[in-house]
């Protein structure tokens, strides 16, 4: 385990518009508003032709192939993740979401390309006092939190 200490500074509540990608949204904001780093809690409607990420695609094999999935219709959603710039200081957001639709549910990364449907409500905390960074992992083929 590795782990560091933050402070908690601003906190923004954000409404993404139809049409909207997540990530791009949320790290637009992010560089905008001098974020360094935050916690974020989403939920609302995601449209149908949003892509996520969901597990490795051989288990233990290096560097990690992930699968993706593209959601059929418009679902219900909600997740939670953080904001943490990478090498060159770029705000790089990892969030997990839940989507559901009548009897289905998925879960995944949304950093393929997550679409809002009509709204998505967005809380940002900001963490201040921090040096934590995303750092790539050449074993795994993917930015790691390091605190």
């Amino acid at each position: 385990m590795k782990y560091s200490e933050a402070k908690q500074g601003r906190i923004f509540i954000i409404r993404l518009e139809d049409g909207e990608i997540i990530h791009d949204q949320i790290e637009r904001f992010a560089r905008d508003h001098a974020i360094y780093a935050a916690a974020v809690i989403i939920l609302g409607g995601a449209d149908k032709n949003s892509r996520i990420v969901a597990g490795p695609e051989k288990g233990r094999v290096y560097p990690v192939n992930p699968m993706e999935y593209m959601l059929k219709d418009v679902h219900e959603a909600m997740g939670t993740g953080s904001i943490f710039p990478d090498e060159e200081g770029n705000p790089v957001i990892h969030v997990h979401m839940s989507f559901g639709r009548k009897d289905e549910s998925l879960t995944g990364c949304i950093r393929s390309g997550v679409k809002v449907w009509e709204v998505m409500e967005v809380i940002l905390f900001e963490l201040i006092d921090t040096d934590s960074k995303r750092i790539l992992d050449k074993k795994l083929g993917f930015k790691l939190l390091e605190p």
